[in-house]
């Protein structure tokens, strides 16, 4: 489930729709949920699936730490990476605002945390565009992604969470922010494709 101070726009021709806050949303929000309604496909239900259906679960799931594809029942689906993403996965089921995020401004992941099968060219237009996301980036870039989480994550229980409802992983959020140690690494959920 995503954050309510968001809303779905066009931003462009290449990139398509995205979204954008609508209000300002603080470092240490929690910007996104899994949620009970996303949609759950094992890899040989995935497999059986052909056609426009499967080029649109292709675009717009990811895949979780145990190789399934999950499609978010809202707008959550319509983030877009960028190689300097405002958003970062620990090893929970959420994302976490790793800078405050101004109003009209896109609410963005980086895919390398998403589980991908294959390259991906970014031109996301970041001063560090990596320029191809790549199934590899987790353990390339985790220590990065890592560290963005830890600075912020002390923040979780200081901030308005509109999303702490939906949060299945309470009890262990609350233990790490008094003890950081305890912040999972973003490895927990990397999943390497079979080959």
């Amino acid at each position: 489930m995503i954050h309510p101070d968001t809303e779905l726009t066009y931003i462009n021709p290449v990139i398509g729709y995205g979204l954008v806050a609508t209000r300002k949303i603080l470092k240490g929000t929690i910007t996104w949920v899994r949620d009970s309604l996303d949609m759950v496909f094992e890899p040989d239900a995935y497999e059986k699936i052909h056609g426009q259906r499967k080029e649109y679960l292709y675009k717009y799931c990811f895949v979780d730490g145990q190789g399934r594809r999950i499609l978010c029942w809202d707008h959550g689906r319509f983030v877009n990476h960028c190689c300097a993403a405002n958003c970062i996965a620990p090893g929970y089921d959420c994302e976490i605002a790793v800078c405050d995020i101004q109003p009209g401004e896109q609410i963005t992941c980086d895919y390398g945390l998403l589980n991908m099968d294959e390259d991906f060219p970014c031109s996301c237009g970041a001063t560090n565009c990596r320029e191809v996301v790549r199934p590899s980036d987790p353990e390339i870039h985790h220590q990065k992604w890592d560290a963005q989480i830890r600075e912020v994550f002390t923040q979780v229980d200081k901030l308005p969470q509109p999303l702490w409802e939906f949060v299945s992983e309470k009890a262990e959020i609350k233990q790490a922010i008094n003890n950081p140690a305890l912040i999972p690494s973003s490895l927990k959920h990397y999943y390497q494709h079979p080959r």
